[in-house]
């Protein structure tokens, strides 16, 4: 159930859409995709495109799906970068079906985004590196962790690829300078081991950026 931060997230977002330029570039997903600091690191590189963020925490797929119209939809955004889903892989609802549900999510967004847009260029983002092991964890964020191990990840990046082909969208891997020798994320980027502070994604940025002409 989304919280009261997320509803009044998504409610600015919404006002904010009626006044933003259609046909730009969109970032949106959960957490990950809102501590992105894309505009900020794009105007930095003295590159004038006009980006969105439209990220919110804690969303899982199906709270995307239910407020796709303002994450995505309404902006009518002309190249679309999607990060949405980590949070379904600590989900309990599911059991052991949690990959085959999001998987499922995750075919039913990119069946709306084209049926609704016009000739999009959507760019899908692999989920990236957890850390389960950090000095700071705590038997609590473990358990709440333990889905996120670079078994799963990988299952979940090989899955979401699958999807993209099928789509004719585009499957973007950014983790080659976030992943250490283990498969997990790197320490030096790691705010909690899920969540990463700006230099992380500033590699992120480093992959993609080429993708935005």
């Amino acid at each position: 159930m989304m919280i009261e931060e997320q509803l009044l997230k998504i409610k600015n977002y919404d006002y904010i859409n009626q006044i933003a330029l259609k046909g730009k570039i969109l970032f949106t997903g959960s957490s990950l995709m809102e501590m992105f600091p894309v505009c900020e690191i794009a105007r930095s590189r003295g590159i004038e495109e006009i980006i969105y963020n439209r990220g919110v925490g804690g969303l899982n797929t199906d709270e995307f799906l239910e407020h796709i119209d303002t994450l995505l939809l309404d902006l009518e955004p002309s190249k679309i970068f999607i990060n949405i889903g980590t949070n379904d892989i600590t989900e309990t609802r599911f059991g052991d079906q949690w990959l085959e549900h999001l998987m499922d999510n995750y075919r039913r967004i990119l069946e709306i985004v084209y049926e609704k847009l016009e000739k999009p260029t959507v760019y899908t983002m692999a989920f990236y590196p957890a850390n389960l092991h950090l000095p700071w964890q705590t038997a609590e964020s473990i358990e709440w962790m333990k889905l996120r191990t670079p078994e799963n990840i990988g299952r979940c990046n090989e899955a979401l690829n699958k999807i993209s082909e099928s789509f004719g969208c585009n499957y973007l891997d950014c983790n080659a300078d976030l992943t250490d020798e283990n498969g997990e994320q790197k320490p030096e980027y790691a705010i909690d081991g899920v969540h990463m502070y700006a230099n992380g994604y500033l590699k992120v940025f480093d992959s993609l950026v080429k993708y935005f002409y």
